[in-house]
């Protein structure tokens, strides 16, 4: 499987939180943090959330669905 990225995330909690939204919606995604202490805990840096190609736009269209109902 092919992984695009789909945003960047101000920080790691928001892509948590936008990677909940895909899953509900039956999108696989990951979330790749951009810098190499990630693994100490919750990072406060930009992350990368990721979808398979085949599915970019149509999670494209979630996310963006779901955040301008929030507004």
């Amino acid at each position: 499987m092919e992984w695009k990225i789909l945003v960047t995330a101000p920080d790691q909690l928001t892509a948590e939180m936008w990677q909940e939204i895909l899953e509900q919606e039956g999108i696989p995604s990951m979330i790749q943090p951009q810098d190499v202490a990630s693994y100490l805990g919750v990072s406060a840096m930009p992350c990368r959330l990721m979808v398979p190609k085949d599915l970019l736009a149509e999670a494209a269209a979630t996310l963006a669905s779901h955040l301008e109902s929030r507004d």
